[in-house]
């Protein structure tokens, strides 16, 4: 098996039956006298790369298609299945909503969505186009429907980018230049002069590089000071994916060593393992144990599947034609071609072969000259990796978007850097004749969350509410927003000024947000501190710790359901104000103090530094209910081995029902026991999908995409009707959308209740 053909993709079928019996008459001991060591090793000789026309000669070299045509067929596969997903056909009417009063973030202000139907249609000649791609058919036409449409649907919604979808979007632009019908198409069945023909090497060359910088960009993200230390994702090692390594390892090193380790080395690694011959199968093998587990931590959509579907691109060109070779013969009609014997390509450059080798080899292209449509293949597949590599660095071009981590994210690669949480939003209202203030409910007039960590999503934001607010007599609004987030376990502090009214202030995209507040990395080192006052806890005391800029002072109601709650100071100087009872206390470093439940209280920074404290409090209702539960878990227990003799008064007598029995939690008049009961039911379901085996799970998978995918193509089909022969009578429209509502029996009830032990996460 030579590295030359391997690697680079020469000549195609280099491993094929025929191919292997053409190499066998050719002397050996001239094939070890015309290729050098390079070539073993990368496909090409040093003088491929001598001059600008042995480039272009190296970059259009002709190559098999195989490889190519299978990973086509699989991304068309995907990114139908993708459609009806990750892209939002199956809730396209709850993401645009006619005629409501919503808030968007598109990346270009003046985008704007098309009627609901017509949205319909978008994705339907989306899907169409994913298909087209898969099959082969009409398959310029189809790459373009489908990428105008998906760049269009991508650049509508921010709040909706990530690396993967960006990353979708620029394969499908490859693949529209690329001649991915050449293989196992229905243009080659319409078609016969190009099937299985050859494709020019920077078809391979260009996808390739693409992954090899998914990976590696992403390893190299990861050399970020959180991730190396182990804060960015350690959460992930409660998860039960994790299990086999806590047999051996405590949960810290799970995070510290296999999840931010493992997952560093395999990202920094896995494009060069992929490339060589001798490191192949094992970056295979992890790549692909990598990919599965994602599929099972992140709500990541089909992006875990094309990153499995990518890795064949580095195997040899041929491999379809030898794997399919193994398949009875009777399959032949239906399986991807086998046979070895390529057709000539007016995409590719032929080099002149000496004649002894061409009267033993069959279907050998004439040599060709080096032509226009060579070079520019050959220049835009340099310029292309240039721009990809620059891409991940360009914030310093589009400042604007930086924030506490750099740009859009979204073309980045820093995939999990950075996990964020959420203690306190408030948006605050002033009239601008009246000078009224008042409060707006955080993610009012929108179904997103993640403009609360984009400058430029809360421009945008404002701007719309400043515009939606005069229509409940608020006149010349101003909007404040005081936003506290915790990045990669930090102290929790605020992202943007709440000084600023946001609908006034400047914002430009290559400039700085000048209303940003800094991240304050001095004080990262007291994580370290945080795990070892947590570990001091029992299980019933919470705490929150708080970070404060001079000058400011944060606002905050103690729920009445938080008893004991007091506030103590780690660093700097605060004073403490109680509204009601106008009482004030300053602490110093190492002081504490009691804030009334039911109550507001603000904490004002006094010092010349920012302030360091922390919230420690009791949740006493959710301490009561877990002392009632254990009691009631006790009482069953002895019900069920009857060691229980006292009479049970009516209110406790649900509990002698079977655990599975929901008449009894329907029929329990006490609210902590019918509260008891429906939590062992939950319980028990969890388990029971846990437990469940490979057919259950694969069967509960399937039902639920099905169902996904049927409300999808239903509604289409309603706005294609609506389109084409008006709306119908309301009563038809009401009982059409039910139809397509309808969910399986065993999951109506409970669709919406979350997995509480279940670790999910999506890109942030």
């Amino acid at each position: 098996m030579e590295a030359t053909d391997a690697i680079a993709g020469a000549f195609v079928g280099s491993d094929g039956e025929g191919n292997a019996a053409k190499r066998a008459a050719t002397p050996k001991a001239v094939k070890l006298q015309t290729k050098s060591r390079m070539e073993r090793i990368f496909g090409f000789k040093k003088e491929d790369l001598s001059s600008w026309e042995s480039l272009v000669a190296l970059l259009n070299r002709p190559t098999d298609p195989a490889s190519l045509g299978i990973f086509r067929c699989l991304f068309g596969l995907l990114m139908a299945i993708d459609v009806t997903q990750e892209r939002g056909l199956s809730h396209l009417d709850y993401k645009y909503l006619d005629g409501a009063p919503v808030c968007r973030f598109p990346l270009f202000n003046f985008l704007e969505p098309l009627p609901l139907d017509w949205m319909y249609m978008v994705y339907l000649v989306m899907f169409l186009g994913a298909v087209g791609i898969m099959l082969g058919c009409f398959y310029r036409l189809s790459c373009l429907m489908f990428i105008s449409t998906y760049w269009y649907v991508f650049f509508l919604d921010k709040t909706a980018w990530n690396n993967h979808s960006y990353l979708y979007g620029l394969i499908s632009f490859q693949l529209t230049l690329m001649d991915g019908n050449r293989y196992w198409s229905v243009d080659g069945l319409r078609r016969p002069s190009i099937r299985n023909a050859h494709v020019p090497l920077w078809n391979y060359t260009l996808l390739r590089t693409q992954i090899f910088i998914v990976y590696f960009i992403a390893g190299v993200k990861k050399l970020d000071a959180d991730w190396v230390e182990g804060y960015s994702m350690s959460y992930l090692a409660h998860h039960w994916l994790f299990d086999p390594f806590k047999l051996i390892l405590p949960v810290d090193l799970v995070s510290l060593l296999v999840i931010h380790g493992g997952g560093l080395i395999l990202d920094l690694t896995a494009g060069y393992l992929l490339f060589f011959d001798a490191t192949r199968p094992i970056a295979l093998f992890f790549v692909s144990y990598f990919h599965c587990m994602n599929s099972q931590l992140f709500s990541i959509g089909m992006f875990s599947y094309t990153m499995l579907s990518t890795s064949s691109l580095f195997c040899y060109p041929d491999w379809p034609r030898r794997f399919f070779a193994r398949f009875p013969s009777f399959l032949s009609s239906i399986l991807p071609f086998t046979s070895s014997e390529l057709q000539p390509s007016t995409s590719c450059v032929y080099p002149d072969s000496p004649s002894t080798e061409r009267q033993e080899t069959q279907n050998v292209a004439k040599p060709s000259k080096l032509r226009l449509k060579h070079k520019l293949a050959a220049i835009f597949t340099l310029l292309y990796i240039i721009e990809q590599f620059f891409m991940p660095y360009s914030h310093f071009i589009t400042q604007g978007y930086n924030n506490w981590t750099n740009g859009l994210y979204g073309y980045s690669w820093d995939m999990m850097v950075h996990s964020r949480t959420h203690q306190h939003v408030k948006i605050t209202y002033k009239d601008g004749k009246t000078g009224e203030v008042g409060y707006l409910n955080p993610g009012v007039f929108t179904h997103s969350r993640r403009w609360k960590d984009h400058g430029d999503m809360l421009k945008q934001y404002a701007t719309c509410l400043s515009g939606l607010l005069p229509r409940y007599n608020i006149s010349d609004p101003e909007i404040y927003f005081d936003i506290w987030v915790s990045i990669n376990e930090r102290f929790q502090q605020r992202i943007f000024d709440p000084r600023v009214d946001v609908v006034k202030a400047e914002w430009s995209p290559f400039k700085p947000n000048p209303w940003l507040m800094p991240l304050l990395v001095d004080l990262s080192p007291w994580r370290a501190k945080f795990q070892e006052i947590e570990g001091s806890l029992d299980n019933q005391t919470e705490i929150v710790f708080i970070a404060d800029f001079p000058g400011l002072h944060l606002e905050n109601f103690v729920s009445e359901d938080l008893g004991n709650t007091s506030i103590h100071v780690l660093q700097g100087q605060v004073n403490v104000e109680v509204v009601e009872e106008k009482k004030n206390h300053t602490l110093q470093p190492g002081e504490q103090t009691k804030v009334p439940a039911g109550a507001y209280h603000k904490v004002y920074t006094v010092s010349d530094v920012p302030s360091c404290y922390m919230y420690v409090y009791v949740n006493t209702t959710e301490a009561a209910l877990q002392q009632n539960f254990t009691k009631l878990l006790e009482l069953q227990e002895r019900i069920r081995n009857g060691t229980e003799t006292e009479p049970l008064p009516p209110e406790l007598q649900p509990l002698m029902a079977a655990d599975d029995d929901e008449k009894a939690e329907v029929n329990a008049t006490d609210p902590v026991v019918k509260l008891f009961l429906k939590r062992q039911r939950r319980m028990k379901e969890v388990k029971k999908r846990r437990e469940a085996g490979m057919a259950e799970r694969l069967e509960r998978f399937t039902v639920k995409k099905y169902y996904t995918v049927r409300r999808g193509f239903l509604m289409t089909a309603i706005a294609v009707r609506n389109l084409l022969f008006g709306l119908p009578p309301l009563d038809q429209l009401r009982r059409e959308v039910d139809f397509a509502n309808m969910k399986e029996p065993q999951t109506e009830d409970n669709q919406d209740e979350p997995l509480k032990d279940e670790a999910g996460h999506g890109e942030l």
